[in-house]
C-alpha cells in the first residue's frame, strides 16, 4: 500500500515535469545548459605582497645557500585537498612564491642563480567531464599568467621532475631540503606510526629513488632568511596583532558562570573572520577550572574536551590567534569569571605581566631568542618556578606559523 508521503512525493514530481516545457515524458533527459567558461587561476585570488617581495626574498635564499655551500633547495608545495577547509599552502612554498598552486615544486639553484616551478598543467581538482558546469575547468603552468604576475618564469610540468632529478643525480649536484630541525637530515621514523611532513616524503623519495643523491639539510639558511621580516610583513602581522586583540576583547563579553569554554571558541572564531581572518592560526585554547590560577599550566587541564562550565571564583585563559593573508598572531589573555579577580588571582597575574613587561623592555636588535627566555627565567621568583612549564620555557617565533620556521 502507497503511504500518503509517498503520493504526495509522486504527484509533485508529475507536476514538475508537466508545468517544465523542455521535459516531455518520464523518460526524458532535461537539456543540459553549456558548460561554464574555464576558471583562471587569478579569478579568485591575488598575491599577498608584490612579486618584487617573492623575488627579494628568493634572491635572498640564494645568497644563504651559496654561502652555506651550494646546491639546489626543492621545496615541495601541498597537494590542495581540502578536506572540508580551505586550501592552505605550505609555509616555505608560500614565502617564496605566494602561489597556492596544489602538488607543485619549487627549485631554487643557489650555483646556477635559477629558480624552477614544477606545476601541473592542468588543475585536476577542476576537472569532471561529467559535471562539465561544476568544473569547467583551470589551467595552471598552461596559463601564460601565472608566471607573468608572480615574476616565475621558468615553468616546468610537474611530470618532468624525475627527469630533472635524474639529471641533477647524474651531475653530482647537491640536493638540498628543509628537515624541519637543525643539524644533519637524520632517519625517519618507523613506517609503522608515520608522522611525516611534505619535507619528509620528498626525502624519503630521494632516498629510495636516487639512494646515490647528495643531500643536505637546508634548515639554518632557510630559517636565517626567514626570521628576518619585511617592512610589509611587519605591518602585516601589526594588522594580524591588532585583529586577535579586538576579537579577544569582543569574546570577552561572553564570559560568565555556566557558560562553557566551547561557546567562548566559537565567539572567537566568529570575531576573527568577521574581521576579515580567513581562519584561525590554530584551534584557540580557552580553559579554565583549577589549573587556570597557573597561566603555564594552562594545556594540562582537560586538553581535548573545552566543554567545561566556567563557575564564579576561576580564570579563563585565552591562548588564541587569528590569521591574515597567511601570517598568525598568538596571545595570551587571563579573565575572572566572576568579573572580579580574588587576591591570589590577581597576584598570579601580575607575576605573569612582570615577567612579560621584562622580555619586552628587552627586547631590541641583535638580541636572540635564547637571551629573552633568560631575562624571563630570571624575572620568574624562585618558589614560582615549580609551576612553568618545562624547562621554564617563554616565548616562540611568530609569522606564516607559530613556533615553527
Amino acid at each position: 500500500m502507497m503511504t500518503h508521503a509517498r503520493v504526495t512525493w509522486l504527484a509533485c514530481g508529475i507536476l514538475a515535469i508537466a508545468f517544465n516545457p523542455g521535459v516531455h515524458h518520464l523518460g526524458a533527459q532535461i537539456p543540459s545548459k553549456p558548460a561554464s567558461e574555464e576558471i583562471r587561476f587569478w579569478d579568485w585570488t591575488s598575491l599577498d605582497f608584490p612579486a618584487e617581495e617573492y623575488a627579494a626574498r628568493r634572491e635572498r635564499l640564494l645568497d644563504a645557500l651559496a654561502a652555506d655551500g651550494g646546491g639546489i633547495l626543492i621545496v615541495p608545495g601541498d597537494h590542495g585537498i581540502s578536506h572540508g577547509m580551505t586550501f592552505r599552502q605550505l609555509d616555505n612554498f608560500n614565502y617564496l612564491t605566494g602561489l597556492e598552486v596544489p602538488a607543485s615544486l619549487l627549485a631554487l639553484d643557489a650555483d646556477r642563480r635559477s629558480v624552477l616551478l614544477f606545476t601541473s598543467p592542468r588543475d585536476a581538482r577542476f576537472e569532471n567531464p561529467l559535471r562539465p558546469n561544476d568544473f569547467p575547468g583551470r589551467p595552471l603552468g598552461d596559463d601564460p599568467t601565472l608566471a607573468t604576475v608572480s615574476g616565475l618564469t621558468r615553468i616546468v610540468d610537474v611530470g618532468e621532475f624525475e627527469a630533472y632529478l635524474e639529471a641533477w643525480t647524474g651531475e653530482g649536484r647537491l640536493l638540498r631540503v628543509n628537515g624541519g630541525h637543525p643539524g644533519a637530515l637524520g632517519a625517519l621514523e618507523s613506517e609503522a606510526l608515520p608522522d611525516w611532513s611534505p619535507q619528509d616524503l620528498l626525502l624519503l623519495h630521494l632516498r629510495r629513488t636516487r639512494p646515490e643523491a647528495r643531500t643536505r639539510n637546508a634548515f639554518d639558511a632557510v630559517a636565517r632568511v626567514r626570521s628576518i621580516l619585511s617592512p610589509a610583513e611587519v605591518e602585516r602581522m601589526r594588522r594580524v596583532a591588532d585583529l586577535t586583540v579586538r576579537s579577544i576583547r569582543e569574546t570577552a563579553g561572553w564570559v560568565a558562570a555556566g557558560v562553557d569554554e566551547r561557546t567562548l571558541e566559537g565567539h572567537f572564531q566568529l570575531a576573527c573572520k568577521r574581521g576579515g581572518s580567513q581562519r584561525v592560526a590554530f584551534h584557540p585554547i580557552i580553559k579554565s577550572g583549577p589549573k587556570s590560577l597557573r597561566p603555564w599550566r594552562v594545556l594540562t587541564a582537560h586538553y581535548d574536551r573545552r566543554n567545561r562550565e566556567m563557575t564564579n571564583g576561576e580564570l579563563v585563559i585565552f591562548d588564541v590567534g587569528c590569521e591574515l593573508d597567511h601570517y598568525v598572531s598568538d596571545v595570551g589573555r587571563t579573565f575572572p569569571v566572576s568579573g572580579r579577580f580574588s587576591p591570589e588571582q590577581r597576584q598570579a597575574l601580575e607575576l605573569s605581566t612582570a615577567v612579560s613587561d621584562a622580555i619586552i623592555a628587552a627586547v631590541r636588535p641583535g638580541r636572540t631568542l635564547r637571551e629573552l627566555q633568560e631575562v624571563a627565567e630570571a624575572s620568574i621568583p624562585g618558589d614560582q618556578k615549580k609551576n612553568m612549564q618545562t624547562g621554564l620555557y617563554f616565548g616562540h617565533h611568530n609569522g606564516l606559523s607559530t613556533c615553527l620556521l
